[in-house]
């Protein structure tokens, strides 16, 4: 298993908000203290603005170093533009482990999921999923999917590779809920599979089920997972039901696949998140 993290992620904060720094500075005690799994650990690799630039657009780039909050949830910190791009480089480096045939975990903030192509929003600043995956595709992937399971819709993914050839985006998310969107399918590659607030385990587990073999039929050389970990009981941003049982199946579930496969850290506000994700960890291995 190949982890990838620099502990710069976690200089920035703002008292009271849920996207804090304790979510990868406590899954790193849990992940060095633990023996289960063999872990190597990488650094995100440096990032072109080319790259960015596939996904975003030049404006909203240079936007992030205007010293002015985003939105309501979406603060600007100082060097967040640093730190975003290290986000995206730690994507980077999760695909090539992928590509490498390494299972790999991107554990890093900020998360990306909810960055449109125009716009930092939802505590995201850069799509970290969709500039990898759009990194794939120009570099010799030829289907490339992305799976994601955070609670919240992956509004920012959906709008960056809307109708892009050789992509396809699966969302699991509660809805209705925060941004407001996922309600139904969008275009021919954009497939979404909204949950009801406080739907059983077993129900949710049927709902992931049913995404998964949409994902299979499009056959993908490649699968990125936006990996949020916020449907769990106690989460407290969203009303659902998993349990850590329910990542670790989803880690077996993901690793039967038996494509490339990375995952990159999104949401998951509990202070159990270091259990969920090593759960999730452990179904990825096997284990």
């Amino acid at each position: 298993m190949k982890i990838i993290n620099d502990e710069s992620c976690t200089s920035y904060r703002k008292p009271g908000h849920p996207e804090r720094p304790q979510r990868v500075s406590k899954t790193l005690e849990k992940l060095h203290a633990q023996t289960d799994l063999k872990i190597d650990w990488a650094k995100p690799r440096a990032v072109e603005d080319a790259t960015i630039l596939r996904a975003h657009s030049a404006k909203m780039l240079k936007r992030l170093d205007v010293p002015e909050d985003f939105d309501a949830d979406t603060t600007h910190f100082p060097n967040i533009e640093k730190l975003a791009r290290q986000s995206v480089g730690a994507a980077l480096e999760a695909l090539d482990s992928a590509r490498n045939g390494e299972m790999s975990f991107s554990l890093m903030r900020p998360p990306g999921h909810h960055a449109t192509r125009d716009r930092a929003m939802g505590f995201c600043y850069l799509n970290n999923i969709a500039i990898a995956a759009l990194e794939a595709l120009a570099t010799g992937t030829r289907r490339a999917a992305i799976f994601d399971f955070d609670v919240h819709h992956g509004n920012g993914t959906e709008d960056i590779l809307i109708n892009h050839p050789g992509a396809a985006f699966f969302s699991i998310h509660q809805f209705p809920c925060y941004p407001g969107s996922g309600g139904a399918n969008i275009a021919d590659n954009c497939f979404n599979f909204p949950v009801a607030p406080q739907t059983p385990r077993g129900e949710y587990r049927k709902i992931l089920q049913r995404a998964l073999e949409g994902l299979k039929n499009f056959k993908p050389d490649l699968v990125g997972i936006s990996a949020g970990f916020d449907a769990y009981a106690r989460d407290p941003l969203a009303q659902e039901t998993l349990e850590a049982e329910d990542f670790h199946w989803l880690g077996k579930e993901i690793r039967g696949l038996d494509v490339p496969t990375f995952s990159l850290l999104e949401g998951g506000y509990s202070s159990d998140l270091p259990e969920l994700i090593f759960a999730y960890l452990q179904g990825l291995e096997g284990k």
